[in-house]
Formats: structure tokens, sequence, C-alpha cells
């Protein structure tokens, strides 16, 4: 058996959206023609982009299809009408990367030992000209869920615009852009069963926003570009569908976990999501040995070359190296069913028995109750 548990990297495609790509496949106009062919390629957008705003409940208009969320986040974070940006320090690479290269003020927001946004530090740093604060709704390594509503009436005391990544929340839990209160959100369908390579800026009506991309009038002249109508309509698909119900899957996974350090385990999570450090073990080790296991799932600090890098999110919550070291990131998913999970506890199982020195075996008992010297000080804190 193959238990694939690595969904916040990317989910398969469920049914439902392959149907509707093939469907849109024999669309064969430009949405931007005047002819009947483009006149049914262009319904279909209309209806697509429709479907998606109803998913987060916006009017159709204020939602931006991109290339994806990597694109829309850049495009909220370089384009917004404001002199600074301000960033939490656990944000996604697009978001990071994006703001480096804005030519504004850059600063950090400092989160938690458990991952959340120091309020209180946001609020010191919003005295000054206009700002564009940027938190993700859900980190895609823990799936630590931030306070946007608390974050988004403190901007909104300066003066200044917020914006989501909602990347890795849309699709598992609630996203309402008028109950978040932000001006942009940014979501995609990669995460629950939607197609790569799609996704959407939703922009708060009356908000200008500079495009990116130039040469042509799509998008209510906000993103130029022939529509990848194939890849809109899978997107269209899966915004339908009912947030996923993932029950107690999660749990009956986490207390397969005994002796391992459960990263942001005290703060609100995404229900698909667990990130733990067994102490004693490194990433690349486990990762390979999942993997040879037959199961998938990924290091929390995997960067784009797919190699085990450092954890900026991990750094940004003071977890202590050797366990930062070890972080691995488990994700279910829209077709996760029990016997994963059962295959999961057997394969851990196994792995610590045969991977971990014998002392360390001994001690699992005390790293548990939070007297291992290894998890004493700042990491204690991720121990129930």
């Amino acid at each position: 058996m193959r238990a694939y548990l690595d969904h916040n990297a990317t989910s398969p495609l469920r049914e439902i959206v392959k149907q509707a790509m093939r469907a849109a496949m024999d669309v064969e106009g430009n949405a931007s023609s005047g002819h009947r062919e483009g006149r049914l390629a262009r319904k279909l957008l209309d209806d697509s982009r429709e479907a998606v705003a109803q998913a987060v409940g916006v009017l159709a208009p204020m939602v931006v299809f991109t290339s994806g969320g990597t694109e829309a986040d850049n495009m909220a974070i370089r384009s917004a009408p404001v002199k600074r940006i301000l960033v939490s320090a656990i944000e996604h690479p697009a978001v990071l990367e994006a703001a480096r290269v804005a030519d504004k003020p850059v600063k950090f927001i400092p989160v938690t030992d458990q991952g959340v946004v120091d309020l209180d530090a946001l609020a010191a740093m919003l005295v000054g000209p206009k700002a564009l604060v940027s938190v993700m709704l859900a980190n895609n390594e823990t799936g630590v869920v931030q306070p946007v509503r608390e974050i988004v009436a403190l901007a909104q005391e300066r003066g200044a615009l917020v914006h989501t990544d909602a990347v890795q929340a849309f699709g598992k839990i609630p996203v309402n852009f008028g109950l978040l209160g932000v001006d942009m959100v940014t979501i995609a369908a990669h995460k629950v069963g939607g197609p790569p390579a799609v996704g959407a800026l939703v922009v708060r009506d009356g908000l200008p926003i500079a495009p990116l991309m130039l040469g042509g009038g799509q998008e209510l002249r906000r993103r130029a570009g022939t529509e990848n109508l194939i890849s809109i309509a899978g997107f269209a698909a899966v915004a339908r569908e009912k947030n996923i119900e993932f029950g107690m899957l999660r749990d009956e996974l986490e207390s397969s976990l005994e002796g391992a350090v459960i990263h942001g385990r005290a703060a609100p999570r995404l229900p698909n999501t667990t990130c733990f450090s067994q102490p004693g073990l490194t990433a690349e080790t486990l990762l390979m040995n999942f993997d040879l296991e037959g199961i998938a799932v990924s290091s929390g600090s995997a960067c784009s070359s797919g190699k085990v890098g450092r954890s900026h999110v991990l750094d940004a919550m003071g977890v202590a190296p050797e366990l930062a070291r070890g972080a691995v990131r488990i994700s279910l998913g829209w077709n996760t069913r029990p016997e994963h999970i059962e295959h999961f506890a057997t394969v851990w199982r196994k792995l610590k028995a045969r991977l971990l020195p014998k002392p360390a075996q001994a001690a699992i008992s005390s790293v548990a109750s939070g007297r291992h010297p290894a998890l004493m000080g700042a990491t204690e804190t991720y121990l129930e």
C-alpha cells in the first residue's frame, strides 16, 4: 500500500475536476473574441469566475485569475498602493521574496513559539506611513491558523491594507472575504484536488491594483494574457465542492506520535496538517525511509529543489536547531482513508524501533512528559 500524505504540496486531481477540464478542452474560442466560439469561451470563463467568487463570498468582478498562488501573492505585494510592507516572519517565499523586491521598506512581524503572529508587536509596527500587512491565513508547514480578523482590526485603526495568503486554507476551512475583513486574498486550486498553475487574487471593490502582466485588457485590465480556460474550469469545479471533511483522522495520526514534538500543537491548526520532529532523527532520514515503506510525506522545510533546507518558519518560532532538522510535515487530503493512517502508524513504530538508538528509545517516555534534556527550555511548550 502507498499512502500519499503530502497534500499541502499538491493534491491529486479529483474526478469531478478532470471531467470539467476535459469538457473545457472542447471549447475552441478565445474568451476575448466576439464570434460564437469566443462567446462560448466567455460564458465558461464567466461561469467559472462566478463559482470561485461564491466560494469566498464575493462578487465575480473581484476575482482576478492568475497562474497560481505565487503570481497572486506577487501581484498583491508589489502592486498595493502603500508606502511600506509588513509581512509575518513565517510567510510563504512567494510573499517574502515579493516583499524584498517591491522597492519599499519591509519589516517582518515576529511570531510566538506556537507560530502565531505577535499582535502587540504588529500594533507597534503599524505606527507610521500607510502600510500593507500580509499574513497568511494558515501556515503551509505547521498548519497554524492566524488571527486574521484581529490583524485587520489593528490595521484599520492605522489605515493599513491587509492581504492574506489563503492558499493552504482554501477548501479545508471556511475562507470568507467579508468575514475576514481583508483587502486582498490569494487562493489556488491544487492543494485540494484542483489543477496546478491556476489561482486567483480577490481584490476589494474599489482598491486600485497595478497589473504586473502587461499586453492586453483581460481580467478587467488587471492581468494581461489569454486566460487558461481549461485550468480555470478545473478551479471552478473544485470551488463548487464543500470543504473537505477530515473527521478525526489527524487526531488518530497524532496519537501514534508518542515521543515526538508537534510544532504549533497548542495553536489553532488546519484539520489536515501535522508538523512533527522526533529527537534523534533527521528529516532526510525519515523522508527516505517513509518513502521506502510506501508513505509520501515531506519536510516542513523542503525547498523548490526537492532538498531539505533550513525552515524559516521553525526558526521564527524559536525551535531548537536539532529539532528543526528533523521536522516532517504530514498533510491529509480528499482521498485520505483510515487505512492510510493505520499504515502510517505501523510504519512509524517500525522506523522508530529500527532507527532510534537504544538510549533514545528508552527516553521516549521522558520526552512525552517534557522532561527530556533535548526538549527543555523553548521547546517544552510544544508538548501536551
